[in-house]
């Protein structure tokens, strides 16, 4: 009798249940002796070893006598012996919503399964069906991921989220490729459809009053109850509101401590987001977020990172690609040095790295932390040739445009940190050009079909070498870029890392003093763009001092921006920015504001 299991597993998979150096070691024990009795498969080493793998229990339950607590290499090179004495089956479809409730109790018991009838509902997935190419099927929850490494064979699902909650994800994975099966569709907010009407407490009042009096003229007691109203949200799992919130009381506080991290523009939007959450008719978990827990700890994850983005003198973010999506490991220093450092490691190798750890822990929104402790590890290689096998690795530069194209507005879309963080392929370079004006680097990329995006980079006073880095970068022939994506009359990355020929550079975080950079010919914005920009800036300055504090000026400016607006035929936007004397005007006012500016690739200040 074959065993299909053990024949599907290929080294992609086995290196899911172990790690790539145990699946090399295992390929070098090429004298195991394999011996199968009906489904049971024996493999027999030269030092006297033993393994038994018999069916339907996975690795993790197969023995050995090397006393090896989970999956080891002798486990893994008597997989490999046999599949070299047997046939590979061909591939044919199937989905993990095919295994029975029947079989979901019997293999985790009915408290799992209870405690995830109890969590499913208002759900976000995002499936993947296995192909001939990559036989593995996944699923995107939340708060882990889970992949079906074998047809019809729970004992080899992996999940990177820790053992207490493993069993629950992997019924929930199962649950919504069933509903996938009867939807047609593979990305969807499964469970029975939620209603996206919440309690959000004190939080109209407080926004209204907060627009009314502008952060100009925010008080100690309305930062309190601000914060308050935070945590109510949090408690009741409204994270994306709890998160938005988090944000504004920031913003309140920076201004009030007269930090530099404030913006009004920045504020406006949380403002307007707020209100926008609050009233959406959307799915819940893309409007208001579900109800899993904050964040949850991984057991063992493999990431790699794409490059660093330093926001201040404090503060810098990496951005890692797992299995299906994109993270942030966020980091502080108390000052800016060459020593900056985490995770045991400097913060230039951490963004230029393949990182295997133990210790990891994922928020819903898709941070992720490296804690550190006595038995948790974390390794650390160079990248590689990684980029190339990536999920967010993008050739088709039309294609990612079309996808932009189709999101909801970002205040209503979940509040996922590196949402459109991606890799893209460079066939050619064509053009790089700075503006000296605007202190901005931008190079025109091409994919393999001749499709334009710009990459376009501003400069940041905390990295003062980071254009002239990435200029050279450009020039030397470039093979892939990462960054964050938009539309701006095309495509627009604003780049992290750029993979050349030599390895990964990150522009942020090299050393050296700024150059002369070749000059590129500029035009000026369009007027629909200007205008719709220019009416931005006006709302935000009004909630800024305040609708009832609004000087003569602030009313010439919004007078000024509604002519503008009806100038290049926005005229429904400017009679609503002529009606935004109250905060229920300027909520509607200041979000189409944000939703015209979204379509027209608008980009201002703070946002």
């Amino acid at each position: 009798m074959n065993r299909h299991d053990l024949l599907s597993l290929n080294e992609d998979s086995l290196v899911a249940l172990a790690n790539r150096g145990l699946v090399k070691r295992a390929g070098r024990e090429t004298d195991v002796i394999v011996e199968v009795d009906g489904d049971v498969v024996r493999g027999t080493f030269p030092d006297g070893v033993v393994t038994v793998l018999p069916p339907g229990v996975g690795l993790d339950g197969a023995s050995c006598t090397c006393g090896a607590s989970g999956v080891c290499r002798h486990r893994i090179a008597v997989v490999l012996a046999y599949q070299r004495e047997q046939t590979v089956p061909t591939f044919e479809p199937w989905s993990p919503g095919e295994l029975t409730d029947e079989l979901l109790t019997a293999a985790f018991g009915e408290r799992v399964v209870a405690a995830a009838r109890k969590a499913y509902r208002a759900l976000p997935v995002r499936l993947r069906r296995p192909t001939a190419e990559d036989p593995v099927a996944s699923a995107e929850l939340p708060l882990c991921t889970v992949r079906f490494l074998v047809p019809g064979e729970l004992g080899y699902v992996h999940t990177d989220v820790t053992a207490d909650r493993r069993d629950e994800f992997v019924v929930l994975a199962v649950w919504a490729f069933r509903e996938a099966d009867e939807r047609g569709v593979l990305e969807f907010e499964a469970g029975a459809g939620t209603s996206t009407d919440a309690d959000f407490g004190a939080v109209p009042e407080l926004i209204e009053q907060l627009v009314a009096d502008g952060a100009v003229n925010a008080t100690p007691v309305q930062e309190a109850a601000l914060r308050r109203a935070q945590r109510d949200l949090a408690e009741r799992n409204l994270h994306w509101p709890a998160a938005a919130m988090a944000d504004l009381v920031d913003q309140v506080a920076a201004y009030r401590a007269r930090s530099a991290s404030y913006d009004p523009t920045r504020f406006a939007a949380l403002v307007a987001e707020l209100h926008a959450r609050q009233h959406s008719t959307g799915p819940r978990s893309q409007v208001l977020g579900t109800d899993e827990r904050a964040e949850t700890p991984l057991s063992r994850v493999r990431l790699t990172a794409l490059g660093c983005r330093v926001l201040d003198e404090h503060t810098a973010e990496v951005y890692f690609a797992g299995p299906t999506t994109v993270f942030v490991l966020r980091n502080r220093w108390d000052r800016v040095d060459a020593s900056r450092r985490v995770a045991g490691t400097t913060l230039g190798r951490l963004a230029a790295s393949n990182v295997v750890s133990e210790s990891a822990v994922r928020s819903a929104s898709r941070v992720v932390r490296l804690t550190t402790g006595r038995v948790a590890k974390t390794s650390i290689t160079p990248v590689g040739e990684a980029w190339a096998e990536l999920p967010v690795l993008v050739r088709d530069f039309a294609a990612l445009e079309a996808e932009l194209a189709a999101l909801p507005p970002a205040f209503v879309r979940p509040r996922v940190e590196a949402e459109l963080v991606r890799v893209l392929a460079v066939a050619e370079v064509r053009h790089v050009g700075y503006d000296p004006g605007a202190q901005r680097l931008d190079a025109v990329i091409a994919d393999a079909d001749g499709v334009t995006a710009t990459v376009s980079a501003q400069h940041n006073p905390h990295c003062p070498a980071a254009l002239d880095v990435l200029a050279k970068s450009l020039s030397d022939g470039p093979r892939m870029i990462s960054g964050t994506v938009r539309r701006a009359g095309g495509l627009v990355l604003d780049p992290c890392a750029v993979l050349t020929r030599d390895g990964v550079v990150v522009p942020d975080l090299a050393d050296g003093e700024p150059t002369a950079l070749p000059a590129g010919s500029w035009t000026p914005s369009e007027p629909l763009a200007a205008a719709i920009a220019a009416a931005l800036e006006a709302t935000a300055e009004a909630a800024h001092r305040g609708l009832r504090h609004a000087t003569a000026g602030v009313r010439t400016r919004l007078e000024q921006a509604a002519q503008s607006l009806r100038s290049v035929g926005l005229g429904r936007t400017a009679d609503l920015l002529a009606a935004a004397e109250k905060p229920e005007g300027w909520c509607a006012a200041h979000l189409r504001l944000l939703v015209l500016a979204e379509l027209r690739g608008v980009h201002p200040a703070g946002s």
